[in-house]
């Protein structure tokens, strides 16, 4: 007689084991960058969660390799693309690891809304090379949408929606979603470069909600009911794709991905590095972040869809995160209270600049 019940899974699941020393090093980025909130000082936010997350890594026994990071675009404080994170130990689990220590820096030195700390993990299957991809290109043209679209899309041949007019997509979504085209939510960044996107959203009649910055969280919304999000549409960071992905794993949603350039010159400079046939090629959570395993954790720095920003009350200050886990398929939401008479933070020195942050 065969049986239909799933497999028993090993019972030393290393992911799970460590899944909550990940949202350790977010909460402490978030804490360690909330002196900074709306101080103009967006570089030394950013050292100061760096220096948060290294300290957490620094006693924690696990191999993991910075797949995606910080620093790319603008010379900023960072933890890096190739970058060892923890102790390295014979036999510890390896981990391609992409993160975001502030996503929405210029938010946090502004005191805006929108910026949170940001992990990604998947463990990398043994005799395999990685479990995450980096996109060479500065930009992605991306398409983020939650679970129920990925079942209509999948009953309608599995379209890449980079390729359909926006106004069908929108009309897809209100199906799916069993909504007018006029209740639809759709999220994109305020830039020049959305003008088209603002313009076809706005003539199909579907509700646009406007964002600064931080496209992690608008990304990740539309799979998550309470948002009120429906579809995040635009050209963001590509590293941001990546950890996006982690998430959307986790939450059952998905994207459509593809490289997006803002000038001939770095296309020129990617095509030579990867060949033109990657320059079109179109991702999907699968593909950015390979097998069963993914981890996205967040703190809230600042409020945002996705997660209340730090609160100081008296002598503590409580954080808002959110742990995923795409094997077991949980998502928690942890609410901490910090007391700060005992709380001490791992710390390591971050140095740029002719600046220290410890």
């Amino acid at each position: 007689m065969t049986s239909s019940l799933p497999p028993l899974r090993s019972p030393l699941d290393l992911e799970r084991l460590i899944e909550f020393e990940f949202v350790r090093a977010t909460e402490n980025a978030a804490l360690e960058s909330l002196h900074w909130l709306g101080r103009g000082e967006k570089e030394l936010a950013d050292a100061a969660a760096c220096s948060a997350i290294y300290g957490v890594f620094d006693i924690l026994d696990v191999c993991g390799k910075v797949v995606i990071g910080e620093g790319i675009k603008d010379n900023a404080p960072g933890i890096f693309v190739g970058e060892h994170l923890g102790t390295w130990k014979p036999g510890a689990p390896r981990f391609d690891i992409a993160l975001d220590p502030i996503d929405g820096t210029t938010n946090i030195a502004k005191g805006t809304p929108n910026s949170i700390s940001v992990i990604a993990a998947a463990q990398v299957p043994e005799g395999a090379a990685s479990a995450m991809k980096n996109i060479p290109s500065f930009y992605s043209h991306k398409i983020a949408y939650g679970p129920a679209v990925k079942q209509a899309l999948k009953g309608n041949g599995d379209r890449c929606l980079l390729d359909m007019p926006l106004s069908e997509v929108i009309e897809l979504v209100a199906k799916a979603l069993d909504k007018r085209v006029r209740d639809v939510v759709v999220v994109t960044m305020d830039r020049p470069r959305h003008a088209d996107i603002v313009k076809q959203v706005r003539t199909t009649g579907a509700a646009l909600r406007m964002i600064t910055d931080g496209d992690i969280t608008a990304a990740v919304a539309p799979s998550l009911p309470e948002s009120g999000v429906d579809l995040y549409v635009g050209m963001g960071g590509s590293p941001e794709a990546v950890l996006a992905a982690a998430a959307l794993k986790c939450l059952g949603g998905d994207m459509d991905v593809r490289m997006w350039f803002h000038n001939e010159e770095h296309k020129a400079e990617v095509a030579a590095e990867v060949g033109h046939n990657e320059l079109t090629q179109v991702w999907r959570s699968d593909d950015l972040v390979h097998g069963e395993s993914a981890l996205f954790c967040a703190t809230g720095i600042s409020d945002s869809p996705l997660l209340p920003g730090v609160r100081t009350i008296g002598h503590r200050v409580e954080t808002h995160s959110i742990l995923m886990r795409a094997r077991s398929g949980t998502v928690r939401r942890i609410h901490a209270s910090h007391d700060l008479d005992k709380k001490v933070v791992p710390t390591r020195a971050v140095k740029f600049e002719g600046h220290v942050a410890v």
